[in-house]
C-alpha cells in the first residue's frame, strides 16, 4: 500500500500547509492503525506519541492534474483506492453544515481542488502520480 498526497503548486504556502494538514488529518482518521506507528520513549525517559510510519510523499499538481486524478478515481476500476479531497469548496466553507449544503449543489464538474491524498495499492498510486515531482 502507498500513500501520496498531491497539493496544487499554485497556491500561498499557507494554504499549502493547511491542505496537507487536512488530508493528514482525515486520512489518519480512516487508517490510524495502518499508518500511525505506536509511541516512542527517548533516552530520558520521555514519551513522543507515534507518527507516521510510512512515507508520505507530498507531490506538486496543477488544478487540472488534480482534478484529472481526483474524476479518474470515481472510475470503478480504482475502487481500492481511498480519496481524500479538499476543494475551494471545503476551504471556503466557515463551519462543516454550509460544506455540505455547498457541495451537494454542486456537479463534480465545478468542483476544484487544492489537494487530494491516495491511499492504496502501489501500482495504482505510482500510475496516477507517477508523472508529478515533489512539491517545493
Amino acid at each position: 500500500m502507498k500513500i501520496a498526497m498531491v497539493i496544487s503548486k499554485d497556491i500561498p504556502l499557507g494554504l499549502v500547509a493547511n491542505t496537507a494538514a487536512i488530508l493528514g488529518i482525515s486520512l489518519s482518521k480512516i487508517f490510524q492503525q495502518d499508518i500511525v506507528g505506536g509511541d516512542i520513549r527517548d533516552a530520558d525517559g520521555n514519551v513522543h506519541i507515534g507518527i507516521t510510519a510510512q512515507t508520505i510523499p507530498v507531490l506538486a499538481g496543477s488544478r487540472e492534474q488534480i482534478k484529472n486524478i481526483r474524476d479518474t478515481l470515481f472510475d470503478n476500476a480504482y475502487s481500492d483506492i481511498t480519496a481524500i479531497d479538499f476543494s475551494e469548496v471545503a476551504q471556503k466553507c466557515l463551519d462543516y453544515d454550509n460544506y455540505d449544503k455547498m457541495m451537494s449543489c454542486l456537479p463534480s464538474s465545478d468542483i476544484y481542488y487544492l489537494g487530494i491524498c491516495l491511499y492504496g495499492p502501489k501500482k495504482k498510486v505510482n500510475k496516477l502520480t507517477g508523472n508529478l515531482g515533489l512539491l517545493r
